[in-house]
């Protein structure tokens, strides 16, 4: 049985700036799993961004992605487990947060693919053929993420008026630089998630090692057993976290998976911190 779980949020965590996974953080994730331990990706990834990640996991093949929404089987594309919200409850949230911050547009992601009201401006092309239309015409079923974007609202401004409007109803995160708040269904989490895999591998809470950089990572470090954010983490994050390794352009991951890997011994014990 696995004696520990590594779990790493991907963008501005485990990734470098440009997206890609330098050569020391790929042998550290290998030899991680070598060693015994279980390496999880816990992603505000939708699915249709996990492609070419497949290299990066061990066996189990395991990936968190949509905040929490989704347990996805990468080698397959299999869903395990999925958290999708009610229609009636992202509209009725959709039509308080229009009268709460006037000029917000939605967009959703789904099991199936992505799709956005006319006025949400997508920073990358999204798929061929994405529907776009009302919130209502491409709302659809299996909903895991909504968008709410602005175009001219700070960040963190944007993320305290949707939470003050939602007040409950849905979970408000964000997880990258712009005015982009991702919404989910009540009790998705990264942590909810993290929490669940981690049951299913028998790995207890203290045996849990999280890396994260922005506010959506907040609650999967504060349950781990061992918190780590990289350098250039939002400060809330730092603050928060048991340890603060070297940035992610730097191999900060990689860093402490190395001592990680170092600690573990023939038995299987480990000391987290």
């Amino acid at each position: 049985m696995p004696s520990l779980l590594i779990a790493t949020d991907l963008d501005g965590t485990l990734l470098r700036s440009d997206g890609s996974v330098s050569p020391r953080t790929r042998d550290a994730l290998v030899a991680a799993e070598r060693s015994g331990a279980v390496v999880l990706f816990v992603t505000a990834r939708p699915i249709r961004w996990l492609d070419g990640l497949r290299d990066l996991v061990g066996g189990h093949g395991l990936v968190v992605c949509a905040n929490g929404a989704v347990v996805l089987e990468l080698a397959t594309g299999r869903v395990l487990e999925s958290s999708p919200m009610r229609s009636e409850a992202v509209l009725a949230a959709a039509d308080r947060l229009r009268a709460a911050v006037p000029g917000i547009a939605f967009a959703r992601e789904s099991l199936s693919g992505f799709g956005r009201e006319t006025g949400f401006v997508p920073r990358y092309a999204p798929p061929p053929g994405s529907p776009v239309g009302s919130l209502e015409q491409v709302l659809g079923d299996g909903v895991v993420k909504v968008l709410a974007r602005h175009e001219t609202l700070p960040r963190d401004e944007l993320l305290e008026r949707v939470t003050t409007a939602l007040d409950g109803a849905l979970v408000a995160s964000v997880s990258g630089e712009g005015a982009l708040v991702e919404l989910a269904a009540p009790g998705v989490t990264k942590s909810a998630a993290l929490a669940q895999v981690a049951a299913r591998f028998g790995i207890a809470r203290e045996d849990v090692v999280a890396f994260g950089d922005m506010l959506n990572d907040l609650p999967m470090l504060e349950w781990a057993g061992f918190g780590v954010a990289v350098a250039n983490a939002h400060p809330r994050v730092r603050a928060v976290a048991d340890e603060v390794t070297r940035s992610n352009d730097e191999d900060g991951v990689a860093v402490v998976v190395e001592r990680l890997v170092a600690d573990l011994d023939p038995a299987g014990g480990h000391r987290a911190g």
